[in-house]
């Protein structure tokens, strides 16, 4: 009976959108398994290669699907299933593809992502992963962090949600840079999402 009770309590529903390994995804897939309001209900991704779809296949309560740049970009494929869903919130962890302006617009200040760096710097098309802790280390900077900010229509631009700065080493790497960030993420994007959806 209590399972049943806690199912029927967890009325939050998160949606993961993931391109490549899905760490990030599957650390908040983690977070929320337990929690009484919140779950991860489903994970999506543009790549049917993505590690996040063998990690979310994992968990058996969560609906995985992949798909294409048509079905996101020229029909109303995925905005019809998001608009069926009823997410209470989308996050992007780890997703390339620019979100597509009629999916935004119908989920406004619903849509998030976590970017591996202090925005408004290092931002913009093809600011992803160790290109942004490459281009941190090449000019020098004293410190990098994880930025959460909602999602618009122009790269990286919508209102910053959290940031977290970390010190940059004389003797750091992009390696070592993106091993920090990575645990600055873990810790910190569930709990941010946690609040969004407490408040």
């Amino acid at each position: 009976m209590n399972s049943e009770h806690k199912l029927l309590t967890k009325n939050k529903k998160i949606i993961v959108f993931a391109s490549g390994e899905g760490t990030n995804a599957e650390n908040i897939i983690n977070y929320f398994e337990p929690h009484d309001t919140i779950n991860v209900s489903h994970l999506f991704s543009n790549n049917p290669n993505a590690g996040a779809l063998q990690r979310a296949y994992m968990h058996e309560n969560i609906s995985v699907g992949h798909f294409d740049r048509q079905s996101f970009y020229e029909t109303d494929e995925m905005l019809d299933l998001l608009k069926d869903i009823q997410p209470s919130l989308i996050v992007l962890a780890g997703f390339l593809w620019k979100f597509p302006e009629k999916i935004i617009d119908a989920f406004p200040n619903k849509i998030i992502n976590i970017h591996p760096a202090l925005l408004p710097k290092y931002g913009g098309k093809g600011m992803y992963g160790d290109h942004v802790h490459r281009a941190v280390l090449e000019n020098n900077e004293s410190e990098s962090g994880i930025t959460v900010h909602y999602v618009t229509k122009d790269y990286d631009e919508g209102k910053i949600i959290f940031q977290l700065k970390t010190k940059v080493e004389n003797n750091e790497t992009v390696r070592s840079l993106r091993d920090k960030i990575h645990v600055m993420e873990y810790k910190n994007f569930p709990q941010v999402i946690e609040k969004l959806l407490s408040e």
